[in-house]
């Protein structure tokens, strides 16, 4: 399972871990791997712990769960299942599944098909392969042809977690969302099952926090600066108990014939994004959540998204680049997440 539909890799601001200075606890680290990317549990010891490698397998098996149930490159998957199944049949699914498709499909709404899990078949269409980019621009008729068989609003969610859809060539990609659930499906686990009072959860950039770091402060969260060739800072935030995930497409686009091309692909338009909205970090109180905003909050551009997020009170900073640099856009609840040390 890749990030942002399929082949588009987006989600490329890194968000660093980093420490204060203060009195040293004990921290267990743990590291895998899952959907095409890394994880990074980090967890403060405290007494009745199960042992690191018991816990990683835990997490481990909760992880293949959900690529069981939402992935795309697994032909047995339930979403796989469901984009073979025929039209206007109920098909059962787990709980988990309809949680996510049911709250993509609510975003969707929110955002007025910004954001689409749909989108699949467009993506497919610009088809960017292994030199990133696509070996012939589509036409406006392959365009249209394939924007046909998108839309969130042939997918629905029904009682009793099945889903049904309308059109038979409708084609659910997750990546855009489901690496954000898997993080909250391992917070939930520490949090939960094993009452694990401070940790962090990193899978592939996307974050959940809870208490704090082995240096007994809240965790600190850098975000990268988007520029090409060289890591530096652009904020450091402290979210408390949030999860905090990124997008952007700084280091994934290419130019032809003077025109910008990005991997992120607008719904609507069936066309790469044109805005010059370069990273967006949203945080949240899950990570499912904040993982498909940032996707939307990309394809939205600056002036709707900071509209939307004031109006849905989404802490969110997107960074512009202009023909002066880089600016910042912040919504009106961001601001208290910045570490102003």
């Amino acid at each position: 399972m890749k990030m942002f539909f399929i082949r588009a890799v987006v989600v490329i601001t890194a968000l660093l871990a980093l420490a204060g200075c203060s009195e040293q606890r004990q921290q267990i680290t743990i590291n895998g791997s899952t959907m095409g990317t890394y994880y990074s549990i980090k967890i403060i010891d405290q007494a009745g712990l199960p042992s690191a490698k018991e816990i990683q397998q835990e997490i481990d098996r909760r992880l293949e769960l959900v690529n069981d149930q939402m992935s795309t490159y697994r032909p047995q998957s339930e979403l796989s299942l469901f984009n073979k199944a025929p039209a206007n049949k109920p098909f059962p699914v787990s709980a988990a599944t309809a949680k996510v498709i049911a709250e993509a499909l609510r975003i969707s709404k929110v955002s007025n098909g910004a954001y689409d899990v749909t989108v699949g078949p467009v993506v497919n269409l610009w088809s960017f392969g292994p030199e990133a980019r696509p070996e012939s621009i589509p036409t406006d008729k392959d365009i249209k042809t394939r924007l046909s068989e998108v839309g969130y609003h042939h997918l629905q969610v029904l009682a009793g977690n099945k889903l049904v859809k309308d059109e038979a060539k409708l084609y659910v990609d997750l990546s855009s969302i489901a690496k954000g659930y898997g993080v909250d499906v391992v917070a939930d686990y520490l949090k939960d099952d094993l009452h694990v009072k401070n940790f962090m959860v990193d899978v592939g950039g996307e974050l959940r926090l809870q208490g704090k770091n082995k240096a007994n402060v809240l965790w600190r969260i850098a975000v990268e600066k988007p520029v090409e060739n060289e890591r530096a800072v652009q904020e450091i935030l402290q979210a408390g108990n949030m999860a905090i995930a990124t997008s952007g497409d700084y280091r994934n686009y290419f130019d032809e014939n003077g025109v910008r091309y990005s991997h992120l692909i607008n719904p609507k338009t069936g066309r790469p994004i044109d805005n010059h909205v370069v990273s967006v970090t949203v945080i949240a109180p899950s990570c499912m959540t904040a993982d498909a905003y940032a996707t939307t909050f990309s394809v939205m551009g600056e002036d709707e998204s900071i509209a939307l997020a004031n109006q849905e009170n989404i802490p969110v900073m997107l960074i512009v680049k202009t023909k002066d640099g880089f600016v910042e856009y912040k919504s009106n609840t961001f601001e208290q997440y910045v570490d102003k040390k």
